[in-house]
């Protein structure tokens, strides 16, 4: 690994930091598309962003905490649930070919975008006159 793909890698993901800090996002939806653009494979950088997020959800955890924003139940019942669901999503990832785990997370980011706009779409339509 170069100096460059370091110091790019350092750059995506204090970016790709301060995005989860703010919108609550993380693994998949930010930092898969940064490791793809540093060059690695889809798969590889999928399973690279569920390790990169540990830190960054342990300061987010740790951050949210301390204004009062978590709540810990809900949080672990969903951490809980999902367990199952990663497994399995691991199990179909590898056993795809690359171009399709790529379309498929494309069509994940334009469902997200889509659920965004449509939410912000609607919140303009409820705001109240002064």
């Amino acid at each position: 690994m170069s100096n460059g793909t370091i110091a790019l890698g350092l750059s995506l993901g204090l970016v790709a930091g301060v995005l989860s800090g703010l919108f609550g996002v993380g693994g998949g939806i930010l930092f898969v598309p940064v490791l793809v653009a540093l060059g690695l494979g889809q798969v590889e950088a999928s399973a690279t962003s569920l390790l990169a997020i540990v830190p960054t959800a342990g300061v987010g955890i740790w951050r949210q905490a301390r204004y009062g924003n978590l709540r810990v139940r809900p949080s672990l019942i969903l951490g809980i649930a999902s367990l199952a669901g990663v497994a399995a999503g691991v199990k179909i990832a590898t056993s795809l070919p690359e171009h399709t785990l790529r379309r498929l997370f494309g069509v994940l980011l334009l469902g997200v975008a889509a659920q965004l706009a449509l939410r912000a779409a609607r919140s303009r339509h409820k705001v109240e006159p002064a």
